[in-house]
C-alpha cells in the first residue's frame, strides 16, 4: 500500500486532559513566536474533528481534509503576508464533536501543530519552540441540538465582551493539557481550499418580528426525535437552548419586499426586533460573517436557505437547523460561523436591542482548481447551465466528493462516479478521486458493517449498520474509470482484496438462476417509484451486478467473472423483458419466482447502461426511450403506467445513453429542459427534480461532462496515451 505518510519535526498530539471524548467541546490553542530574519515560515497542522486558524487576528485556514478511521491528513501552509516582523500570535480553534454522522468520524479530539523555519521549530504542541496553551471556549454553547442528523452540532454563542479569545486581555483560564496517543498522519494530497470573500448582491426585504408566540405542535426534526437511536447527541433535557423550537415562536409582524443593490460600505442599521433579507445572487457554501456593533445587549440570529418561500427564508425546509445565534453584550464584534453552510438567502434578525452591521460577507470553502474550466457558446441557456454545474462542483469537491455541501457533506458512492468525471474534466487530473478511493483503502475493516460490504458513504459513522448494496457496486464501476483517468494500477491492485470480498458477499445471495435475491439493508435504485420494487429479485440491481462482474473480470484478469456476467445478462433478458419493456422485480410466491407488473423508466436506463440491453438487441425499446421518454413525457401523457424517473440517477443515465449514441442535438435540448430551471433559480443543480431537498448536489456537476463531450465534441481524453478524440456533431 503506497501511502504518503507525514512526520512532524517535534509536535505531539494534545487535548484538554481527560476530555478528548466529550461531545461538542470547543478548545482554543494559542502560541506566540518570533519570526526569523530570513526564510519562509511553515505551519503544519492536523486534528479532529475540525479546526480554524487565525494568524495575528486574520483567518488563514479551515481544515482538515477528511480521512479514514485511524488516519489523519496534515495541512501544510506557508504562512502568509500577515506574518509580522517580531512577535506573532497563532490561534487554532478546534471543535471536538465526537458524534456519529456522515460528515465526520466519531474519533477522539486532538490537535497536532507546529510552526517551523527550515529545521528550526518556532512553536509546537508539546515538542519544541514556544508551546501552545489551551483554553476551553465556553462562549460556544456545548449542550445544544445538532445541526442535522448527518452533521454535528449547531452553533450558538454567548459573548460577554468583544475581546477575541486569543488576546491576553480576554483573561481566559488555561486548561490542563495531556499528550494523546500516536496518530497515523498522511499527506493532504490536495491543494488547500480557496476562501474567497463574497458579498450579497441584493437587499431583498426588511421588516419586524414578534417573539415568544406560543407554538402548538412545533416541528421537531430528527436531531430532536432520533436522539439515542441513530443520532448521538445530548438529551433534549440537557440542552442549554433549543433554538429550533424557540425560532418557531418568532414570526414576521411586517415585511416590505424590495430589490436594492447591496452597498458594502453602507452600514446596516438593525432596529430592535427588526430583520433584513439578503440575496447573494447564487447558492454559495462557506462561513457567513460580519462586523456587529451594539450599545445594548443584542441577540442576533442568522437564518438561511438556498431558496425563498413566499419571499421569506424558511430555515426548516431542508430539515436542518439553518440558524446561527449570537448573544452579544455591548461592544464591537467580528463574527463568523465556525462551520460552513450553504445558502443563497440570509435573514438577519436583531432581538432585544438594536445594532449596526458592516462588512457582511460569506467566506467561501471551495475547490481551488475549478476556475480555469470554461464553456461558452451562442446559446446563453447552455452557458448558464454550465456555470451552475461548475459552481455545484467547486462547492462539493473540497476534500472528498460530497453529495451536498449543506445537510450532509457526505462522501457517497454512486454520486462519486458522476462527480469524478466532472472532476477530471474541470481539473485535468484525478487527485481528488485518489483521496476519495484511498479513504476506502486504508481501514482494515469498517465498524458496524457486515463482512465484505463497503460503506455507501465514507468517511462516516452510521451506528445502525445500514448500507446500500447497490452503491458498493458503483465503487467497482468507478474504479475502472479511475484507472483509465489516472493510470494508477497500484491503487486498483491494492483494492483487489476489498473487491473480491465484496463479490464474495454478493455470491451468498445468488439464487438458483444466478440472480441476487433478498439483498440485505437498503436496496436503492433512485428517488422514484423504483424504490418500491426492490424485492425479492430486483432487476436493475442484477443488471448492475452483471456489469460489476464484467468489470472485475477485466480489472483483475479473472475470466470466471466475465463468464458469470454473460450468463447473468442472458438470464435477466429472458426473465425481465416482457415483450415491450423490462420489468423491475420478481417476487417469490410458494417457492416460485414470478415477475411483477411494475415497470419504471429508470429500469430501462439501467438495462442499456449496464449492457443487458443494446440498440441491436432491443431496437423498438430504444426508439421508445429516445422518442417518448425523458423530460417531456409527463406533458405528453405517454406511457402513464410506466413510473417516471427522477434526477438521480435517472436523468443522468438517460443523458449518458443519448451521449453514447451521439444523439447530441437531443442531449443539448434535454440539458436545458432538465436543468435550466435549477440554474436560473439557485445557480446550482439539485438533488431532485424539485427544490424540496438539496439545491446543490455534487453528482449534478456531471452536466459539465455532457456539455464538453456531447455539445463541444470532446468525446474522450486519454491522459496516458496523451490523445484527445474529437467528434463534431450538428448541435445547431
Amino acid at each position: 500500500m503506497n501511502i504518503s505518510k507525514v512526520a512532524f519535526t517535534a509536535a505531539k498530539p494534545i487535548w484538554v486532559a481527560g476530555r478528548q471524548r466529550e461531545m461538542n467541546l470547543t478548545v482554543g490553542f494559542r502560541v506566540s513566536f518570533e519570526r526569523p530574519v530570513l526564510g519562509p515560515v511553515t505551519l503544519r497542522v492536523a486534528g479532529s474533528s475540525f479546526y480554524r486558524v487565525h494568524l495575528n487576528g486574520h483567518f488563514i485556514l479551515h481544515g482538515p481534509a477528511r480521512c479514514a478511521h485511524g488516519y489523519y491528513r496534515v495541512d501544510v501552509l506557508e504562512l502568509p503576508e500577515h506574518l509580522l516582523c517580531g512577535v506573532n500570535t497563532l490561534a487554532v480553534e478546534v471543535a471536538g464533536y465526537n458524534v456519529s454522522g456522515y460528515y465526520a468520524l466519531d474519533q477522539s479530539a486532538f490537535l497536532q501543530a507546529e510552526v517551523v523555519a527550515g529545521p528550526e521549530v518556532l512553536a509546537s504542541t508539546h515538542g519544541g519552540g514556544s508551546t501552545f496553551q489551551a483554553y476551553i471556549l465556553k462562549y460556544r454553547l456545548q449542550k445544544v441540538e445538532r445541526y442535522s442528523m448527518q452533521r454535528a452540532f449547531s452553533e450558538y454563542y454567548r459573548l460577554t465582551n468583544d475581546i477575541p479569545w486569543w488576546d491576553d486581555r480576554a483573561g481566559l483560564e488555561q486548561a490542563d493539557i495531556a499528550i494523546q496517543e500516536h496518530k497515523e498522519l498522511i499527506a493532504r494530497g490536495l491543494p488547500l481550499p480557496h476562501f474567497n470573500l463574497r458579498q450579497p448582491a441584493l437587499s431583498r426585504a426588511c421588516g419586524m418580528v414578534t417573539t415568544g408566540l406560543p407554538v402548538e405542535n412545533p416541528y421537531k426534526g430528527q436531531t430532536l426525535t432520533k436522539i439515542g437511536t441513530r443520532v448521538k447527541s445530548y438529551r433534549a433535557e440537557e440542552f442549554e437552548v433549543t433554538q429550533s423550537i424557540e425560532m418557531q415562536g418568532i414570526r414576521n409582524l411586517s415585511m416590505e419586499a424590495f430589490l436594492r443593490a447591496y452597498e458594502p460600505r453602507a452600514p446596516i442599521e438593525m432596529g430592535e426586533n427588526g430583520f433584513r433579507i439578503f440575496d447573494f445572487g447564487t447558492n454559495l457554501t462557506g462561513f457567513p460573517g460580519a462586523t456587529v456593533e451594539c450599545s445594548k445587549p443584542v441577540r442576533l440570529i442568522m437564518a438561511f436557505d438556498e431558496c425563498l418561500a413566499d419571499g421569506d427564508v424558511n430555515w426548516m425546509r431542508l430539515g436542518c437547523v439553518n440558524l446561527v445565534v449570537w448573544e452579544l453584550e455591548p461592544g464591537r464584534y467580528s463574527l463568523e460561523t465556525f462551520e460552513p453552510y450553504t445558502l443563497k438567502y440570509l435573514k438577519i434578525i436583531s432581538l432585544r436591542g438594536s445594532c449596526r452591521i458592516t462588512g457582511l460577507y460569506l467566506r467561501e470553502l471551495v475547490n481551488p482548481e475549478s476556475y480555469e474550466a470554461s464553456f461558452s457558446c451562442s446559446d446563453p441557456r447552455l452557458n448558464r447551465v454550465f456555470d451552475a454545474a461548475a459552481e455545484t462542483f467547486r462547492q462539493n469537491a473540497v476534500d472528498i466528493f460530497m453529495d451536498c455541501p449543506s445537510r450532509e457533506r457526505g462522501g457517497w458512492l454512486c454520486d462519486s462516479f458522476f462527480t469524478a468525471r466532472a472532476a477530471f474534466d474541470i481539473s485535468g487530473h484525478a487527485s481528488l478521486e485518489r483521496n476519495f478511493l484511498e479513504n476506502y483503502l486504508l481501514p482494515d475493516k469498517y465498524p458496524t458493517l457486515v463482512e465484505g460490504m463497503l460503506p455507501p458513504c465514507y468517511p462516516s459513522e452510521d451506528v445502525s449498520g445500514r448500507f446500500i448494496p447497490n452503491w458498493a457496486m458503483w465503487f467497482v464501476i468507478e474504479l475502472e474509470e479511475y484507472l483509465a483517468r489516472s493510470g494508477d494500477r497500484a491503487m486498483v491492485n491494492d483494492l483487489k482484496p476489498k473487491v473480491m470480498a465484496l463479490l464474495a458477499y454478493f455470491a451468498r445471495f445468488e439464487n438458483e438462476y444466478g440472480l441476487l435475491e433478498k439483498l440485505e439493508s437498503w436496496v436503492f435504485i433512485e428517488w422514484s417509484a423504483a424504490n418500491k420494487f426492490v424485492q425479492d429479485v430486483n432487476y436493475p440491481t442484477n443488471m448492475t451486478y452483471a456489469m460489476v462482474l464484467d468489470i472485475a473480470g477485466r480489472l483483475y484478469n479473472e475470466p470466471c467473472f466475465t463468464a458469470k456476467a454473460a450468463k447473468l445478462r442472458r438470464e435477466i433478458r429472458q426473465r425481465s423483458f416482457d415483450g415491450e419493456l423490462f420489468v423491475d422485480n420478481a417476487v417469490r410466491e410458494n417457492g416460485i419466482l414470478r415477475n411483477s407488473t411494475n415497470r419504471t423508466e429508470v429500469c430501462q436506463y439501467y438495462a442499456f447502461f449496464t449492457g443487458v440491453a443494446t440498440r441491436d438487441l432491443y431496437p423498438d425499446l430504444w426508439e421508445k426511450l429516445v422518442a417518448s421518454f425523458g423530460p417531456s413525457r409527463e406533458a405528453t401523457g405517454l406511457f402513464p403506467e410506466v413510473h417516471m424517473a427522477n434526477a438521480f440517477p435517472g436523468y443522468f443515465l438517460r443523458l449518458e445513453l443519448l451521449g453514447r449514441a451521439e444523439l447530441c442535438l437531443q442531449v443539448r435540448k434535454e440539458l436545458i429542459e432538465y436543468f435550466l430551471k435549477m440554474a436560473e433559480k439557485t445557480g446550482t443543480l439539485w438533488e431532485h427534480d424539485s427544490d424540496r431537498a438539496s439545491c446543490n448536489h455534487g453528482f449534478a456537476s456531471h452536466v459539465v461532462h455532457s456539455l464538453y463531450r456531447d455539445v463541444l465534441g470532446v468525446r474522450s481524453v486519454d491522459p496516458l496515451a496523451k490523445t484527445i478524440s474529437i467528434s463534431i456533431h450538428d448541435v445547431d
